[in-house]
């Protein structure tokens, strides 16, 4: 399935916090080759790691374009009042290059070693939902916002500041439940190839388009990313995006000091963007003959 969006690269970085500058020099450069996206995984609990919304902030200071975001963040160590408050400060400062991935948890003997709560898988897709109708009020910037949630709730908040535009709720999700949601009520689908499997990928994206239809929402209007190793060819990106549907491809995965990212960004993305214009011309399937 072919939602017909542009394709766009990004650049998934990690946040390493052992040579404390390297990853906002590494967006900085490439911010300057033209990458369309920086993301930036969650792990608070990961003692080598930035904390990630400390990096995005400090690389959306140091870049010009590129747009940001969390890919994924960890929902149940960052309440979603307080989180939707720094995505809307963050689109402020950066001139509307903000977005916000969501993930229901993992790792949950980590989380708790935090502080954070254990949630079943049922309990942790509950407390997504809420989260994402709690972001959106505060996002409103209307005043007495009241929530009563099982796991979230808002008590008279005056919200503010408001973004300056619609921030897009992009989730983490691999199972039925999460695939609905995202059908339901998010902006967009960001799973990783490897936990997806190619052969699971058309089932979950009909998950989410049912899920979408049955809310009343057009699911073309869903973004569709991936993260993906540097290791794919240009043909296995225009097959994702005419087979599978995925729009965007956080990629990753280059050494230290190399020179991959701007080799990709020159010869691999361009290609596969040629590809995918001709398997729109032609039908995807002769791409593949």
């Amino acid at each position: 399935m072919d939602y017909g969006r542009p394709v766009q690269f990004g650049n998934f970085l990690i946040p390493d916090a052992t040579r404390p500058l390297r990853p906002v020099e590494q967006a900085v450069r490439a911010d300057a080759l033209g990458i369309d996206l920086i993301g930036i995984q969650d792990h608070p609990y990961q003692w080598r790691f930035h904390d990630t919304w400390t990096l995005l902030t400090a690389i959306a200071m140091r870049t010009e374009r590129v747009t940001v975001f969390p890919d994924v963040a960890n929902l149940p160590l960052r309440p979603p009042a307080v989180l939707a408050k720094a995505a809307a400060s963050l689109d402020l400062l950066s001139g509307g290059r903000v977005e916000l991935g969501l993930g229901a948890g993992g790792f949950w003997e980590a989380i708790k070693a935090m502080g954070g709560p254990l949630r079943t898988p049922g309990e942790s897709v509950k407390a997504l939902e809420e989260a994402i109708e709690v972001i959106r009020l505060v996002w409103s910037g209307k005043r007495g916002l009241r929530y009563d949630g099982r796991f979230y709730q808002l008590a008279g908040l005056n919200a503010g500041p408001a973004p300056s535009r619609s921030i897009g709720i992009w989730l983490g999700a691999y199972k039925p439940r999460m695939l609905a949601l995202i059908g339901r009520s998010a902006d967009g689908w960001v799973p990783s190839l490897g936990p997806l499997k190619p052969e699971e990928m058309a089932e979950a994206s009909a998950r989410i388009d049912d899920a979408a239809r049955a809310a009343g929402r057009d699911p073309t209007s869903i973004r569709r990313l991936l993260n993906v190793g540097a290791n794919l060819s240009a043909e296995e990106f225009a097959e994702l995006a005419l087979e599978y549907g995925f729009d965007t491809f956080m990629v990753g995965g280059w050494p230290d000091e190399s020179d991959g990212l701007q080799r990709f960004l020159e010869d691999v993305a361009p290609r596969a963007r040629e590809l995918v214009a001709a398997g729109r011309d032609r039908g995807p399937r002769e791409l593949k003959a």
